[in-house]
């Protein structure tokens, strides 16, 4: 299945955002830790968050959790921290070329009972559960911060506690700020030293509180790259439930799109977007997206699409996401004639150096959501619309993007 399409002539609407799926997984795995049940409220309505709620409920031995990568790193250490079950935990084909072992060696260090049914490093996990004993790690974070938030999370259930040393720059720092936050709404005491690179849990109860869970910044911003690229310079969207007092690192969008021309204002319902009146571009934009690689898409898509170069650093954990999101920027921006260049791994530049372009251009979507909606915007800028392959992929954090594209007077 693919998609094409074409732009209203004046983007004017409301939009009711998904729930935060980061907030969602967090409070889901705190809620199963505690001994008591209480509601949460607005979870995540999504392919992700439906499959850590299935894995949470489910009694069965296999556990599938498919393209979900935050579940299979919180399953990994919520399911062998919980004693009485044993679980094979796997995923997706892409999931199973997902490394995993800096979290399955911390984890076993800490008592657990983890091996790997196929390739060493990699799901699929066969998990014994039990209680761990606890103790000290020290664990490089330049990788992934969902692995110190997987253990982090179990660690009030450990016998002895747990203090985990940081090594290396912490990649999506604001996402470990953001379970620590949690926790510590759920009751448990986290102490931090050495300027937030140790954190000590003791062992304690977590308790169980009611929860609502706020919208999701990841989301609002392709409707943020949307207002940026619209022709009508009277564009307007009102993106319900979000708040200025957010724990989602995301929310530094807003300040990052200023720069492109769009005026963020807080309401009682959430926020509006407007086009700056006499807004000059930057003669070229930088940021380090060392703690928001998730807005990496979107800003990377945004800034081609203005013919403003651009320098993105600390993108180095987008080579284990869905797909290889530095690959797949490079080669779908060049189909429609901008070349991109990559260095070590971490930073991706555009110069102002451009390529014939498709005729007509499908970008590819690669099974990851955020391909899909970082490119459907730009529709706004050009005549002939934006064709996207495998639209459905954008169920894993946001299913109702489409519908919501169509009430704002998208054509498809």
């Amino acid at each position: 299945m693919q998609y094409n399409l074409k732009a209203p002539d004046r983007l004017q609407t409301t939009v009711t955002l998904p729930a935060s799926k980061s907030i969602s997984n967090r409070v889901s795995i705190l809620s199963a830790l505690a001994p008591e049940a209480a509601p949460l409220i607005n979870l995540a309505d999504s392919d992700d968050g439906r499959a850590l709620q299935h894995a949470l409920r489910s009694a069965d031995e296999t556990v599938d959790i498919g393209a979900a990568g935050t579940a299979m790193r919180f399953l990994t250490a919520y399911f062998a921290a919980r004693p009485g079950h044993t679980r094979l935990l796997t995923g997706s084909a892409r999931m199973r070329q997902r490394p995993i072992g800096l979290l399955v060696d911390a984890l076993r260090g800490l008592g657990a009972d983890i091996t790997y049914t196929e390739r060493e490093g990699y799901p699929p996990l066969r998990i014994v559960g039990q209680r761990l004993r606890g103790g000290e790690v020290t664990m490089d974070s330049g990788v992934s911060s969902q692995f110190l938030s997987a253990l982090l999370m179990v660690a009030p259930t450990m016998e002895r506690g747990l203090q985990l040393r940081l090594t290396g720059a912490t990649v999506s720092e604001t996402y470990l700020r953001m379970t620590v936050g949690l926790m510590r709404r759920f009751g448990v005491v986290v102490e931090e030293s050495d300027g937030g690179r140790t954190f000590r849990v003791a062992p304690q109860p977590i308790r169980a509180v009611p929860f609502t869970v706020e919208a999701d910044w990841s989301a609002a911003s392709y409707w943020y790259e949307m207002v940026a690229l619209a022709r009508d310079t009277t564009a307007a969207v009102e993106l319900l439930g979000l708040t200025p007092d957010s724990l989602q690192g995301d929310a530094a969008i807003a300040a990052l799109f200023e720069r492109l021309g769009v005026r963020t204002t807080f309401t009682d319902r959430g926020l509006r977007l407007d086009r700056l009146p006499s807004h000059h571009l930057p003669e070229r934009f930088t940021c380090d997206c060392v703690l928001i690689p998730d807005m990496a898409q979107t800003l990377v898509v945004t800034c081609a699409a203005l013919g403003l170069p651009f320098r993105f650093d600390g993108l180095q954990s987008l080579r284990i996401k869905e797909t290889d999101r530095l690959a797949a920027l490079q080669t779908e921006l060049r189909r429609f004639g901008f070349v991109l260049t990559e260095h070590d791994g971490r930073t991706l530049q555009w110069d102002g150096t451009r390529c014939p372009p498709e005729a007509a251009p499908t970008v590819a979507t690669y099974d990851d959501h955020r391909m899909a909606m970082a490119f459907a915007p730009l529709a706004l800028v050009r005549p002939g619309g934006v064709t996207i392959a495998h639209p459905e992929v954008v169920t894993k954090s946001y299913p109702r993007f489409w519908d919501d594209l169509r009430a704002a007077g998208f054509r498809f």
